[in-house]
């Protein structure tokens, strides 16, 4: 077989893998939060969202399992209350698109949103998690610590 061919059948299938991981057309891996509107410190309620694509690559799954398992594990009576919701929500779904649109995703990503007494809402997007994904303990160590800071109102 040509070396082309090969290259090409190569590049089309890293193509088609990349755009099933992030099951959108634009991405965000600064590794930066990305704050979409102010913060309140007078915290009501905290949303932590798993936006996915229907199709998901191992990162994508973790990323979301890591994330339900560090609330669940840290914060089940903040989840019993109400206080605190989890959620894995596929982004590609005609049902999920106010959802999509409020926070502003554009690929699989995993969000904190923030739900002030005021009535102020401010949504999140935390992309540091991505480089956590080879360590558990790592990871939902990290997950726990922004949490703490958000329902502090940081």
């Amino acid at each position: 077989m040509n070396f082309k061919y090969l290259f090409l059948i190569a590049l089309i299938g890293l193509s088609v893998f990349v755009a099933g991981c992030t099951g959108a057309k634009d991405s965000n891996i600064t590794g930066d939060a990305v704050a979409v509107d102010a913060k309140s410190s007078d915290v009501q309620k905290l949303e932590i969202i798993h936006f996915h694509g229907t199709h998901q690559c191992y990162s994508c799954i973790t990323v979301g399992d890591y994330a339900e398992e560090t609330v669940n594990t840290y914060f089940a009576d903040e989840v019993k209350s109400g206080k605190i919701t989890f959620a894995h929500i596929n982004a590609e779904l005609p049902e999920n698109q106010e959802l999509v649109k409020k926070y502003g995703v554009t690929s699989a990503s995993l969000w904190l949103g923030v739900y002030s007494k005021n009535g102020s809402f401010s949504a999140e997007q935390n992309t540091n998690v991505w480089y956590k994904i080879d360590n558990k303990e790592t990871y939902m160590t990290y997950l726990k610590g922004v949490i703490e800071q958000k329902l502090a109102g940081n």
